[in-house]
């Protein structure tokens, strides 16, 4: 359900309405055009937040008093500063003879009485930076007021103070340096704020006031963040104004009703430069919220609840505290490590996010079955991820997983079995990925059976594929985490090329990949790896996607044994400047005739993104034993078909980071063949004990062990290539989970 925040209008001052008539009575007259422009330019500076007020919190040094005085002028309201305008007025002294009065401690609980006494509407207050400190003190600041959180690097502040000389600040004891108590602040400012608004050291505090504005007017309009089908045209969106997608609309419906993806209607937020570099010191989790606060609406999640998510998310499940590490292999070439969570592959990093995501949006009066297709990772990611939800939500929320029985390893077969919970089940299908992606597609738009669900059950259904946006978003965050991490590293200046080479697919990691460079990361060429299913490759080098004669080749890497690539569809409405009718077009060529072309226009525009390369078989194990004896390091077959198309391609003038999508132990008999160990086992089990006898780096991936460890793991159903079948196991799963109840 969607929250809006209701403005209240204050009254114009005398002055301001005597000003503004004078003025506009000449306007009337001689331009009525330019009239109607001020007032609307005007009127909406004024009832931008009405009798809230803006409060600005942030470290000290952070220039909350200089921009809360810009910010004031610019909205023509009162300005207060907390220091200078509350405590020492209450105190009848400076705020340090204070803090050398009363000490440390009580200083903070002095401070924060005052705050409760405190009361004012309509004006710009800059708080201290120990203010956040005092709960009580910030939950009566809250009830009347949008606090901005003015976010600047740890860095910046210390160099700030430095020149100030100011060597000492509320909090710090002795022993405890200025940077540490900066750091443990953090905690606080993250705790209260509702808005944050990032800048490093060389911002003007204009340009600080004008993002503090901006942002605001974000936060109190959430009118503006709609999405679209890819297949929607012009005409029929301003036709369609009443129907508007939110975030939360469209992480619940997954696919549009026309049978299109949803996209941002105004596109992906862009970030300065100067605010990529204020994340050069970060953290993952901290990223993760930052790039993620921008992308999804306070108005569907709250940014103390999305706080919340993503530490929940990559706080514990994680085996690395890195999250995505990024480690250099040889030359210019760095892998980025995607392999560290709970299912070990790079699904996990949407997976684990999206259905606590999911959980928030969906309203509390239906139950959901989500459907899953899966070429290998995903299933086991869904199923994981949704396995964790809290038990008030397993009960309402439950996840099928459609995977091809003989199209998956042994070893992912065995931990999409193993990953079955009580609200989370794996069926294998006997056909291949494209059958059961098509089929959930199909099940999506087919109105009569949906709604049959929903009348007969009370149970809607939603998708959990990178269909889905919610799944896109995450994967943006470690795209652009690489980057900043070789910045970090000192590979390179903030600024530099790289380029980034994917194992693809269903075209949503390079996707990720791509709209992380329209957000501002410098990625020169985005390298699109295929195995032997070269359909991609043909398509990104001619123009021409083609599946005429085509058949999927079972491989070593199966998640990139896929010949229709979903997400290929947001990329294509993305360079024909969303022209929905085009797409509708090309699609709907592609489904009735089995191959599409783009325009000589499009293509170039395509092809100023991406290159593309495909890997055999015996080239792929090739690379798996030659990385192996010349650094002991073993990559996955994903990782091993992204690495042989990188050497053909890259030219070695930048670096080239390949996206390690996925741990080895996960295909441990290709493994095994490519390192040239005579004697397999065919119990997965065995494989991996095999693997770790030879010390490898990185070591055998302990969540895959104990999954598979796990009793039963062959017990799963099977279903025929049938639309009927798959319908009916659906329909007897809502039965057996939501039903019981009653």
């Amino acid at each position: 359900m969607k929250m809006f925040h209701v403005v209240q209008y204050r009254p114009l001052g005398l002055i301001a309405q005597n000003c503004l008539s004078s003025m506009c009575l000449k306007l009337m007259v001689s331009r009525p055009v330019a009239f109607a422009q001020l007032w609307k330019s005007w009127f909406s500076s004024h009832s931008l937040v009405g009798n809230k007020n803006i409060i600005l919190m942030g470290p000290p040094g952070a220039g909350k008093t200089t921009i809360g005085r810009i910010v004031g002028q610019k909205l023509d309201c009162p300005v207060i500063d907390i220091d200078d305008d509350v405590l020492e007025k209450t105190w009848n002294m400076t705020v340090s003879e204070k803090l050398q009065d009363v000490g440390n401690e009580q200083f903070l609980e002095e401070e924060g009485k005052a705050l409760l006494k405190f009361s004012a509407s309509g004006s710009v207050i800059s708080l201290t930076g120990s203010n956040p400190m005092h709960a009580a003190g910030m939950q009566h600041m809250k009830k009347n007021g949008i606090i901005v959180y003015l976010d600047v690097p740890t860095a910046v502040i210390m160099s700030r103070l430095k020149s100030m000389k100011v060597d000492r600040i509320v909090g710090q004891s002795p022993g405890i340096s200025l940077k540490d108590i900066l750091q443990f602040r953090k905690q606080f400012y993250k705790r209260w704020y509702d808005i944050r608004v990032l800048y490093g050291g060389d911002v003007a505090p204009e340009a600080v006031a004008e993002k503090v504005l901006d942002a605001v007017k974000r936060y109190e309009n959430s009118e503006v963040e709609t999405f679209i089908s890819t297949r929607s045209s012009r005409s029929g969106r301003s036709m369609e104004k009443d129907s508007h997608k939110y975030f939360s609309d469209v992480v619940i419906e997954g696919l549009a009703p026309d049978g299109g993806l949803f996209v941002p209607e105004r596109g992906l937020p862009k970030f300065t430069a100067g605010e990529w570099q204020s994340l050069i010191e970060a953290t993952y989790i901290e990223r993760a919220q930052v790039i993620l606060e921008r992308c999804i609406h306070p108005a569907d999640i709250p940014a103390s609840k999305l706080a919340e998510i993503i530490g929940t998310a990559y706080g514990e499940n994680f085996t690395c505290s890195k999250i995505a590490p990024v480690r250099h292999l040889a030359g210019n070439q760095f892998l980025l490590e995607l392999f560290h969570g709970p299912t070990a592959s790079f699904k996990d990093f949407a997976l684990q996010i999206v259905p606590h995501i999911f959980a928030y949006c969906i309203p509390r009066s239906c139950n959901y079955l989500v459907l899953v297709a899966t070429s290998g990772d995903t299933g086991s990611a869904v199923l994981d991820g949704f396995s964790r939800l809290h038990d008030t939500d397993k009960q309402r929320i439950a996840v099928m997983n459609f995977f091809p029985e003989d199209g998956v390893s042994p070893i992912q077969k065995s931990q999409m079995i193993g990953c079955q919970k009580e609200n989370a089940w794996s069926v294998g299908v006997k056909s291949d990925f494209d059958f059961c992606q098509t089929a959930i597609k199909q099940i999506f738009t087919n109105s009569d059976y949906t709604g049959f669900l929903t009348v007969e059950y009370g149970t809607a259904l939603a998708a959990a594929n990178s269909i889905n946006w919610s799944r896109l978003l995450p994967q943006i965050v470690y795209h652009a985490s690489a980057y900043l991490d070789l910045v970090h590293q000192g590979i390179i200046p903030f600024g530099s090329p790289v380029d980034v080479c994917i194992p693809t697919g269903n075209f949503g990691n390079i996707l990720a990949a791509l709209y992380a460079k329209r957000m501002g990361i410098p990625i020169r060429k985005c390298i699109c790896a295929s195995n032997e299913n070269n359909v991609l490759t043909d398509f990104i080098r001619t123009g021409v996607y083609d599946l005429r004669g085509r058949k999927l080749i079972p491989t070593f890497s199966p998640a990139v044994d896929i010949l229709k690539s979903s997400n290929l569809e947001r990329y294509l409405h993305l360079i024909a400047n969303e022209d929905g009718q085009l797409v509708t077009q090309l699609y709907n060529q592609l489904e009735n005739q089995g191959h599409f072309q783009l325009r000589k226009d499009l293509l170039e525009k395509l092809q100023q993104d991406l290159v593309a390369g495909w890997c055999s078989e015996e080239d792929c194990l090739a690379a798996i034993h030659s990385v192996y004896s010349t650094t002991g390091y073993i990559l996955d077959t994903h990782t091993a078909v992204a690495k042989v198309v990188a050497d053909r391609l890259q030219d070695r003038t930048c670096p080239i980071i390949i996206s390690s999508t996925a741990h080895y132990s996960k295909f441990a008999p290709a493994i095994l063949r490519a390192l040239r160990i005579a004697e397999i086992k065919q119990n997965p089990l065995s494989q991996l004990h095999l693997l770790s006898s030879y010390s490898p780096l990185p070591p055998v991936h302990w969540g895959l062990l104990e999954t598979l460890k796990k009793k039963g793991n062959d017990d799963h159903q099977v279903c025929a290539a049938d639309m009927s079948m798959l319908m009916s196991r659906i329909e007897t799963l809502i039965q057996s989970h939501f039903m019981k109840a009653f």
